[in-house]
């Protein structure tokens, strides 16, 4: 039992060290941005949903690393969803 408690330590503990490293890149780098399209949908009283694409872009802020930081999403995931959907 050893032996796993302590892969598992291991394991944590180079997560935790690439995360940080991770972090303080994220600092270090100045923000991204991407051009996001935004859409409306609105809901509609009959229970259906009508799409507005008549919306101009818009250009989000991002940060330069894995994981989100600081309050900002990744520039590669948000490259891969470039879309962003708006409620009514």
């Amino acid at each position: 039992m050893a032996p796993l408690r302590r892969a598992v330590l291991y394991f944590l503990a180079a997560l935790a060290a690439i995360y940080g490293a991770d972090y303080l890149a994220a600092r270090t780098n100045p923000l991204g941005s991407v051009q996001v399209q935004p859409y409306y949908a609105i809901h509609l009283k009959n229970k259906r949903v009508e799409f507005d694409f008549n919306v101009p872009q818009e250009t989000d802020s991002c940060v330069q690393s894995i994981a989100p930081h600081l309050g900002y999403p990744p520039c590669w995931y948000l490259k891969r969803h470039a879309s962003k959907r708006i409620d009514e």
